[in-house]
């Protein structure tokens, strides 16, 4: 991340939660060179992985006179993979409605539900404490990754099928910077999980827990999961942040809230 977003207006904080996730999404067509396409128009990716997000396309730009070809190859590119359903996403200067005529008629429906959050590190409330014998600890290694894939695809009721290929992704995505995992313990027993992935000039974060270990862990230690992160980033010269995650919920924190948009072609 070359450039640190300081800007905390709303329209800001707004363009930055949008554009983390768009350079997410260059990182994870990086993660698989061999599938990777990426011009002054377009980022596409493919993973193995049969989920919307790791499946899909960015535009840079609105759409020239040759968008309806690539929206063509890219169907027949994907339906050669058995890829069953993928989104279309748009950088953050361009508006939904510049795509929808293009997207549309190609069977493509609109979809403005990804929650996201973005907030200034300052304003944070540190005054929660976590619950005692809950500790983080960083994903470094092969094995500490596998437990973070268990507790990962529990947390969020993904078929544990899923295993191996999630591993594959989350190794080829790297264990160190631009994205760190971390995992949580609970009397030396692992919990819950949590992603950190820096671009946009600010950071995102993952977190997630199984429904049995929730409970247990209470709001106070799963709030203070994030604000690990959030100290981080105050010791590194970052001041913004995103949260986002598969069910959203406002924190205690004041902030801005968006959904972002994309297409779908299912």
């Amino acid at each position: 991340m070359t450039t640190i977003q300081t800007d905390v207006s709303a329209e800001a904080l707004v363009t930055a939660i949008r554009a983390n996730m768009c350079d997410f999404f260059r990182h994870l067509s990086k993660s698989n060179p061999a599938e990777r396409f990426e011009n002054e128009q377009f980022t596409r990716w493919y993973r193995p992985l049969p989920h919307l997000w790791f499946n899909g396309v960015l535009s840079s730009n609105p759409p020239l006179e040759d968008a309806d070809l690539f929206i063509v190859e890219t169907l027949g590119y994907f339906r050669g993979k058995g890829v069953q359903a993928f989104t279309w996403w748009m950088e953050p200067h361009l508006k939904p409605a510049e795509w929808e005529p293009a997207l549309s008629k190609h069977g493509f429906g609109f979809s403005d539900n990804t929650p996201g959050m973005a907030v200034d590190l300052y304003e944070l409330n540190d005054a929660l404490q976590p619950t005692e014998g809950f500790e983080i600890c960083s994903v470094d290694d092969a094995e500490s990754l596998h437990t973070w894939v268990d507790i990962f695809l529990n947390g969020y009721g993904l078929p544990s099928a899923w295993e191996s290929m999630t591993f594959d992704l989350w190794l080829q995505l790297g264990l160190d910077l631009p994205i760190r995992n971390y995992l949580g313990y609970l009397n030396g027993k692992p919990v819950s999980t949590s992603t950190v992935f820096y671009g946009g000039g600010t950071f995102i974060v993952w977190r997630r827990c199984p429904p049995h270990a929730a409970k247990a862990l209470g709001r106070r230690s799963r709030s203070n999961h994030c604000r690990m992160h959030v100290k981080w980033a105050i010791a590194s010269g970052s001041c913004n942040l995103r949260i986002w995650a598969s069910t959203f919920t406002k924190s205690s924190a004041s902030g801005i809230y968006v959904r972002s948009s994309t297409f779908i072609c299912r």
